[in-house]
């Protein structure tokens, strides 16, 4: 947990963010820690709604994947696919489920998302499909402004993230993003998320606790 003073900044920060989602027309709510967080995400979805998820450690860093697996819904697991293509087909259910679960790669203090992807499944569901997409975010993906967001996406979070799949681009081998077109580039989609058309269907959790990249 952090210590008593980061904690103080985070509530005060988060108040400032969720103020500025609900001007654009997105739900936000702050945990100060992982456990709340979870509470809190388990009480947004009701019992027997159809749940999937995008790619994040955040989401499992809080257990909530576990919690919906054991839980009383009806889930599409990814995760759960024998290869590429039947994890293609459930992605694609994805698209008509009643919950998304995914975290964004960076928020800004003014309330925009930024989100970086690959091949494209967990930002196109963020834009659109599932009639509500829940966002559990770390304060640590904080960011000023929209540059900055796009700047700690590229140069921080894809570089980690790189590592945790095959391939042989510039920021797999030396840690540093180098804009780079190879194969198996991870950073192919750049999606800037500045308004919600249907209000409250983008609900965002803000953690007081570093998560994810």
């Amino acid at each position: 947990m952090a210590d008593k003073f980061t904690q103080e900044r985070n509530r005060m920060a988060a108040e400032k963010v969720i103020a500025a989602l609900a001007r654009r027309h997105m739900d936000g709510r702050y945990a100060e820690t992982k456990e709340e967080a979870l509470a809190i995400a388990l009480s947004l979805i009701p019992a027997h709604s159809t749940v999937g998820w995008g790619g994040s450690m955040s989401i499992e860093e809080i257990g909530l994947k576990d919690a919906v697996r054991q839980g009383p819904y009806h889930v599409i697991d990814r995760d759960a696919a024998k290869d590429a293509e039947e994890r293609k087909a459930l992605e694609r259910q994805c698209f008509s489920a009643d919950y998304y679960l995914m975290s964004t790669n960076a928020i800004t203090e003014d309330g925009i998302l930024v989100n970086l992807d690959g091949r494209g499944p967990r930002v196109a569901a963020l834009c659109y499909g599932p009639d509500h997409v829940l966002i559990v975010a770390g304060m640590n993906k904080l960011a000023a402004d929209t540059a900055s967001a796009v700047a700690r996406v590229r140069h921080t979070a894809a570089p980690i993230n790189a590592l945790r799949f095959p391939g042989d681009t510039p920021c797999r081998k030396g840690g540093l993003c180098r804009d780079c077109l190879q194969p198996g580039c991870i950073c192919s989609d750049l999606v800037i998320t500045r308004n919600s058309m249907f209000p409250g269907r983008i609900q965002v959790i803000l953690v007081g606790e570093d998560l994810g990249y």
